[in-house]
């Protein structure tokens, strides 16, 4: 079976809509032109490379902590979308709740765009995390992981690595950071998005110095605590990026289709909770 005919779940991506939702004013980011995707153009994204259910990521990039467009896509998904939501640090446990009760399972933790001080005493809404039973969403680049070991190893709270935890391709799979990350596997509340190849490495398609970084993450973590996401609609993509191109380069990285199945299917559906459809 290809992997164009496998059932997959999306675990990375965002929609924009700004027609039915206009963008904070003071956003950092107003994505716009062909970085615009609605959840009604996803829908026929998923249509086509038999995508059956997906993640949607509240993105820092145009709504921050506005959760409206997030919330209209969950609530007319049918089931087929779960989402991670960007809120404000000190976001009541009852709001957070509510937020789980919509369909969010999780909450952005965007130090790669922050930097690592905002996140370092998030010890309260951690503990929230945790007692609902719903996932710190982190995404580092470079050696942010270190500054915020000393938070995740004095919580509980379950953890989604976004983008493969972005390492930086020039320090080699040695680096601290990278191997903190891979340390995290023996916990076993971590999962790792084998996705973002085009976030951190130095080189055009098929991001070829990125590749032993996924590798090593699938090694230590196993295909069980990994999943795959596009990062559609690819914002700031400094080439041209296909979604067809980048699961074809899935099915490259990771021949074996059993493994693959785990990755793009069963890991996500039984996290997430997703119908098994």
């Amino acid at each position: 079976m290809t992997i164009f005919e496998q059932p997959k779940i999306d675990t990375h991506h965002h929609v924009f809509d700004p027609a039915r939702f206009p963008y904070l004013p003071d956003t950092p980011y107003r994505p716009e032109g062909h970085e615009i995707g609605t959840a009604d153009y996803y829908r026929a994204v998923m249509q086509a490379y038999n995508i059956r259910h997906s993640l949607i990521v509240g993105p820092t990039s145009g709504y921050n902590t506005d959760s409206a467009c997030l919330l209209d896509a969950l609530a007319k998904g049918n089931g087929r979308f779960k989402g991670i939501a960007v809120v404000p640090f000190d976001l009541p446990l009852e709001r957070l709740a509510a937020l789980k009760q919509a369909g969010v399972v999780g909450i952005a933790m965007n130090v790669a765009m922050l930097g690592t001080a905002p996140f370092l005493h998030l010890d309260a809404l951690m503990e929230h995390l945790a007692g609902l039973d719903m996932f710190a969403a982190i995404q580092v680049q470079d050696d942010q992981l270190l500054a915020l070991l000393p938070l995740i190893n004095r919580t509980k709270t379950r953890l989604l690595i976004d983008h493969s935890g972005r390492p930086d391709v020039t320090q080699g799979l040695q680096q601290p950071a990278f191997q903190a990350l891979l340390q995290l596997a023996s916990q076993q509340r971590t999962w790792v998005k084998l996705s973002g190849l085009a976030k951190f490495s130095r080189q055009p398609f098929p991001y070829q110095d990125g590749h032993a970084y996924q590798h090593a993450l699938l090694d230590a973590f196993g295909a069980e605590h990994c999943m795959w996401g596009s990062d559609w609609p690819f914002l700031r993509a400094e080439h041209r990026m296909d979604l067809g191109t980048l699961l074809m380069l899935v099915e490259q990285l990771f021949p074996d289709e059993k493994t693959r199945h785990q990755i793009l299917w069963q890991t996500p559906k039984d996290l997430f909770g997703f119908a098994d459809y």
